[in-house]
C-alpha cells in the first residue's frame, strides 16, 4: 500500500487522474445515490445539485490537466489544492447549516468524503514540496 502512495507523490500528474476520478465518483454517488435515497440522508436536494456540479466542474479540471498539461504542472496542483479545500470547507459548512434535518448517515457520509478529499490534498501538497525540493537541490 505505501508503494501505491510513493507513486503517487512521485508521479504528480497521476495526481491529476486520480483526483478525476474522485471527483467523478464523489458527483455519482451525490446525484445517483443520496438523491435518488434521500429520505436516508435529509440533505436539501438543492445542496446535493450544487456540490454535484462543482464536482464534476473538478473532475473536469483535472482531467484536462492530467491530459493537458506538459510542464509546469505547479500552479494547476496548486489550484486544484485551493479548490478541493474549499469544496471541504463548504461541504462542512452545508453540514452544520443543515444538520438538525440530517440523518447520522449523511453526516457520516460528508464527513468520510472531507477526511478523504483531505487525504488526497495531503498528497497533493508533498508532490508540490517534492518537487520543489528536486528543482531546487534540497534533500
Amino acid at each position: 500500500m505505501p508503494r501505491f502512495f510513493s507513486k503517487l507523490t512521485l508521479s504528480p500528474k497521476r495526481l491529476f487522474l486520480f483526483d478525476g476520478f474522485g471527483a467523478l465518483l464523489t458527483a455519482f454517488i451525490l446525484l445517483a445515490i443520496l438523491r435518488t435515497f434521500n429520505e436516508y440522508f435529509k440533505m436539501p436536494p438543492n445542496a446535493l445539485n450544487f456540490l454535484s456540479i462543482i464536482s464534476l466542474i473538478f473532475s473536469a479540471y483535472s482531467f484536462c490537466c492530467f491530459f493537458l498539461v506538459k510542464n509546469n504542472w505547479h500552479p494547476f496542483l496548486r489550484a486544484i489544492i485551493i479548490a478541493n479545500l474549499l469544496y471541504c470547507i463548504l461541504t462542512l459548512g452545508l453540514v452544520f447549516y443543515n444538520y438538525q434535518q440530517l440523518t447520522i448517515l449523511a453526516v457520516t457520509y460528508f464527513l468520510i468524503e472531507i477526511i478523504v478529499v483531505c487525504i488526497l490534498v495531503f498528497f497533493e501538497i508533498n508532490a508540490l514540496i517534492e518537487s520543489h525540493q528536486k528543482s531546487h537541490g534540497d534533500n
